[in-house]
């Protein structure tokens, strides 16, 4: 670091997301740093640095997603190893933020596990976090460092501003996802209807009514995960019985669990637009399925925060 500026930064990956980190890393022109992560017999996280990091900005990329525990303790473990090295500051970069489904106390004795892990990426030493999408934008408030939140919706309002599609609709499949169809749809210039459901039990799902007009329109579903891919293969059912000419659906975080695939393919959806926060295994690419990269966009927004750049003009 020279007059408070650093002077060079690095770039390490765990094992969640490789692809993706090597695709930021090609894009930010540098390749990855040396590390070795691995397991020792018993399951324990092995992390091995075979470069310095001293007085470096340093950025580690990795989703917690599935195995959840291990990509998060790789990250944990890389980020004291990072510390514990003298690195400048280290910049944990976490394309999806798992546990974050429990971010307050939806009834008596719930878990807050957003705030948790939050609290753990902070013991563990991170001086700040880069995220994409949060499940709850409030989850920037359970952490006492620098978070930076940024935006899937412009790579997605993109994509089906290309399609020049007509007569659109932008449907949220529940209630919590209102404001982010309200934010696809002001760019599309498309009025938005929303999917009025029920969860009896957690990954369960049932539709209950339309509210707005979707006869006969095309309709693009919204949603910031697909995990089991009951939530919005129900509503896309239900709005192509309904009267909707055409059935599109997009979200940020592909976590395709369970079901998810066969439920996709065997629904109303004509393309699933999912973004690469999470890798997606070849033999779930499927047909209906169109992935696109954010690597460009945290590409941008690392070499901002390493020159001390506004972040938020990426989203002017």
């Amino acid at each position: 670091m020279k007059n408070g500026v650093f002077t060079d930064y690095k770039i390490f990956a765990g094992n969640s997301n490789p692809e993706l980190a090597e695709e930021i890393a090609s894009i930010m022109g540098k390749p990855l740093g040396k590390a070795t992560v691995s397991k020792f017999s018993d399951g324990e996280i092995s992390v091995s640095l075979w470069e310095t990091v001293r007085g470096l900005d340093t950025y580690i990329v990795q989703s917690t997603c599935k195995p959840v525990n291990d990509s998060l303790m790789e990250l944990c473990i890389m980020i004291d190893a990072m510390r514990r090295a003298s690195a400048g500051r280290i910049n944990a970069v976490i394309p999806y933020y798992g546990y974050a489904r429990q971010d307050r106390k939806a009834k008596a004795r719930d878990p807050i596990t957003a705030k948790l892990v939050a609290n753990i990426l902070i013991a563990a030493g991170a001086d700040r976090v880069v995220t994409m999408d949060l499940h709850a934008s409030q989850i920037q408030g359970y952490f006492d460092i620098p978070v930076d939140h940024l935006l899937g919706m412009p790579i997605l309002v993109k994509y089906f501003q290309e399609k020049h599609l007509d007569n659109l609709v932008i449907v949220s499949p529940d209630h919590g996802s209102v404001t982010r169809a309200r934010n696809m749809a002001h760019p599309l210039d498309a009025p938005i209807a929303i999917v009025d459901k029920r969860r009896p039990k957690a990954n369960v799902s049932e539709v209950m009514n339309i509210i707005g007009d979707i006869d006969g329109r095309t309709c693009i579903l919204v949603d910031d995960m697909v995990d089991t891919a009951g939530t919005i293969t129900n509503a896309a059912n239900a709005l192509k019985e309904l009267g909707a000419k055409d059935v599109y659906a997009c979200a940020t975080h592909p976590i395709l669990s369970g079901p998810a695939i066969e439920r996709i393919e065997g629904s109303a959806i004509k393309e699933m637009v999912l973004l690469n926060t999470v890798p997606i295994p070849e033999e779930k690419k499927i047909e209906k399925v169109k992935v696109l990269s954010v690597a460009p966009l945290f590409a941008e927004a690392m070499i901002r925060i390493f020159t001390n750049d506004s972040i938020s003009r990426l989203f002017d």
